[in-house]
């Protein structure tokens, strides 16, 4: 289920590196943020002088908001510029792409510099932000003309605050259905019923919790946290909460099923899918996953964020 575009290496973080949810800089670096400059509202520009550096994470906010706080450990949606401090170009920008940055505060899910910068602020800042490389990805990036030498400048204005779990009315599911079952609180497994046929033919949703949320469109990126189990109660074969983060996922790059059943399930729900192997991975599941060939699998998913 993992996606890798150029906006999910942005969250990702490299292995190696230790993360650190203290924010702020030190003396040591070599330039300014205030020799930076920003000019606009809906799509700012970013103005950085080629060869800008710094050796630790530094971060100037533009605008104060007046939303919720964001501290460690919180999902955030943000806009952003990227810039290549050595350079002086842009290599990213969601404001004029229109798809905006999930991005979870935590050692797990993101790189050290978005969490030094973000974790302190509140909903609605624009924040400017210089990473070094031992903060960004602490080595080249091919993918974006990165450097291991290079600095990142990012503008981000922090759009909001991406709940933590489906909320809303419960939903009983259809008695032929698999029962989740919860483990403090989240899901954790799925048990069958004395009503669950052993086999399936045709890829189904079940709505557990109902949120009030804006429909899912097709196509859009969604921020869930999820369950995957071979249906009715196999393996669990894939578990963000489990992880300790949701999961950052494109609906036109996932399992037919999800691209099929999520449109029009509503933002803050909980939705339980059963999909057969034709909808799932058929005869060729991800190599070294426990799914078999032709399979069906059972997923449930809060939906938390989509844009």
């Amino acid at each position: 289920m993992k996606v890798f575009t150029v906006r999910r290496i942005l969250a990702v973080s490299a292995a190696a590196c230790l993360l650190l949810t203290g924010c702020g800089s030190d003396s040591s670096s070599s330039t300014n943020l205030d020799d930076i400059t920003v000019n606009g509202g809906d799509n700012p520009k970013v103005k950085v002088g080629k060869d800008f550096s710094t050796k630790s994470t530094e971060k100037r906010v533009v605008t104060e908001g007046d939303g919720d706080p964001v501290a460690g450990g919180d999902s955030v949606k943000v806009n952003y510029v990227a810039v290549n401090g050595r350079t002086g170009k842009q290599f990213d920008n969601s404001f004029t792409s229109k798809s905006p940055l999930t991005v979870t505060l935590d050692e797990k899910s993101a790189l050290p510099g978005f969490v030094k910068a973000l974790s302190g602020q509140v909903v609605g800042s624009r924040v400017l932000v210089a990473i070094p490389p031992k903060d960004g990805f602490g080595e080249a990036n091919d993918q974006l003309g990165i450097k291991a030498t290079d600095t990142m400048v990012f503008l981000f204005d922090i759009v909001a605050k991406v709940p933590s779990e489906a909320s809303g009315e419960a939903k009983n599911l259809p008695k032929d259905v698999p029962d989740i079952v919860e483990k403090d609180g989240q899901p954790a497994s799925f048990k069958a019923t004395k009503d669950t046929p052993d086999k399936v033919s045709k890829a189904s949703a079940h709505v557990a919790i109902e949120g009030d949320g804006p429909a899912v469109e097709k196509g859009q990126s969604l921020s869930v946290q999820y369950l995957g189990q071979v249906y009715p109660d196999g393996e669990i074969f894939d578990s963000s909460w489990e992880r300790g983060a949701p999961a950052n996922l494109g609906l036109d790059q996932v399992i037919k099923c999800w691209q099929d059943l999520i449109p029009g399930q509503k933002i803050g729900s909980r939705v339980v899918l059963v999909c057969p192997a034709d909808t799932a991975y058929g005869d060729k599941p991800q190599p070294g996953s426990p799914i078999k060939p032709g399979d069906t699998l059972m997923f449930a998913i809060d939906l938390l964020d989509a844009s």
